[in-house]
């Protein structure tokens, strides 16, 4: 007899690309006993480990750590922590909604370097995360 639940899958057509998980209650003494003699590994492995022996296949993992660059990104944490773009954009923002703000050639230049700033920033910060950065139209 098939469930519904089988029957709705077969019925859209969709296979799934995994098995569905499998799971276990604990009690908290039981959990932490399986973490401390995981000793660093994931539970899961553990367990698999335990069940299968030898035999157990490894599992494909992201990598847990994004960044590509990490000098890139000290870069960018440096500049985002030694700049004072964000008051300096809010004050802005508040200048042109209470229709304040001049627009003499000074401020325009204090506007495109900050563009310029918040553009170089993005530029390491997708370098950092192991993206290339679209050239500028």
């Amino acid at each position: 007899m098939t469930s519904s639940r089988e029957f709705n899958r077969i019925a859209a057509g969709k296979t799934a690309k995994y098995p569905p998980p499998f799971s276990l209650r604990l009690t908290y003494e039981e959990r932490a006993r399986l973490e401390c003699d995981a000793a660093g590994r994931t539970l899961s492995a553990y367990i698999r480990e335990k069940l299968f022996g030898d035999t157990v296949s490894r599992r494909r993992v992201k990598g847990r750590n994004p960044i590509k660059d990490h000098e890139a990104l000290g870069r960018v944490l440096g500049a985002l922590g030694g700049s004072r773009l964000s008051s300096n954009l809010n004050q802005l923002a508040k200048a042109v909604n209470s229709g304040s703000l001049p627009v003499t050639p000074d401020t325009e230049k204090d506007l495109q370097e900050a563009c310029k700033a918040i553009e170089a920033i993005r530029i390491d910060l997708m370098r950092a995360l192991g993206n290339r950065p679209e050239p500028k139209p």
